[in-house]
């Protein structure tokens, strides 16, 4: 098989981007014909159809949403190995450029800001790019394996390996609290507020177990919606710690005790990544940030 071109690269990547050969020619300053040949190229180097054309577009195959995935990461690696290079023809160990950050907004919140501050002034021409996704499916960590981030705060799952070609690292456990409104006499006997990231397998069993949580009940799309409702006496919700900073005057908190259930949370990224400097650079911030009240050590 013939090599790959870093340009043939790009082509895949502004193709899945703007889903139709038309924008990425636009995106990359060529023509739609240009674009449609590099494609075909591509797709004879490889032995595989990498993006269905219709009147809607250009979606990507399976096999085109693993090619496009591999070209994002190894024109990242490429971007970096030239500025580290450059670098240290400089004789210095400066790390500049982007930094790509995938986090669920709980984490994205309460621990990013100060992580990053300590970062960018170490590191004045780092420039950290922070994108929030919820943490369902592949949630953060897809954010990773398609090459769309540099490293993901994401809750690790203990009884699944992380996806193919990552690495995953625990920070701490996030232990879950009962919500209510303030004052409530009964909290458990309320109707249940849920959302739709609160249930992975770090919980499932223990809310099976649980014969006190109602069905049904009020859905919520993210926890600060989740908390507003709680907040108007409309239900309790069990909920993880991070989200639960800085509640309501309305809503109060109750602990689960040491049965109740926790998540793990860590930092996700690839083997290649994790060597290069900026990543590395927050990495060590991420490892020796102080940990916040209520969280609990790994381990």
């Amino acid at each position: 098989m013939a090599d790959l071109l870093p340009q043939e690269l790009r082509v895949l990547v502004a193709v899945a981007g703007a889903h139709s050969f038309t924008g990425a020619a636009e995106q990359l300053g060529s023509t739609q014909s240009a674009v449609s040949h590099t494609v075909r190229t591509v797709e004879r180097k490889l032995g595989a159809v990498l993006f269905e054309r219709g009147r809607l577009g250009a979606a990507p195959t399976p096999a085109g949403e693993r090619a496009v995935a591999h070209a994002r990461r190894v024109l990242r690696m490429l971007d970096t190995l030239a500025a580290e290079v450059r670098s240290t023809a400089r004789g210095t160990e400066e790390i500049t450029g982007p930094l790509r950050i995938a986090a669920f907004r709980s984490a994205a919140t309460q621990l990013l800001p100060a992580v990053l501050g300590g970062l960018r002034r170490q590191h004045p021409g780092l420039e950290p790019q922070v994108v929030i996704v919820r943490e369902i499916g592949r949630g953060t960590a897809g954010e990773v394996a398609d090459g769309r981030a540099d490293l993901a705060i994401a809750t690790l799952d203990h009884s699944a390996p992380p996806l193919p070609g990552l690495v995953a690292t625990p920070l701490f456990r996030e232990p879950y609290a009962l919500v209510h409104p303030a004052g409530a006499a009964d909290p458990r006997a309320l109707p249940l507020v849920d959302w739709v990231e609160n249930c992975g397998s770090y919980t499932r069993d223990w809310w099976r177990d649980q014969d006190w949580l109602p069905g049904g009940g009020l859905s919520a799309e993210d926890d600060v919606f989740a908390l507003s409702l709680v907040a108007q006496g409309l239900g309790m919700s069990v909920m993880p710690w991070l989200s639960l900073v800085d509640l309501p005057a309305q809503v109060s908190r109750t602990d689960l005790g040491p049965e109740g259930p926790t998540r793990q949370v860590g930092y996700v990224t690839t083997a290649d990544l994790a060597r290069t400097g900026a990543v590395r650079a927050l990495i060590r911030a991420l490892r020796s940030a102080p940990l916040r009240p209520g969280l609990l050590p790994v381990g």
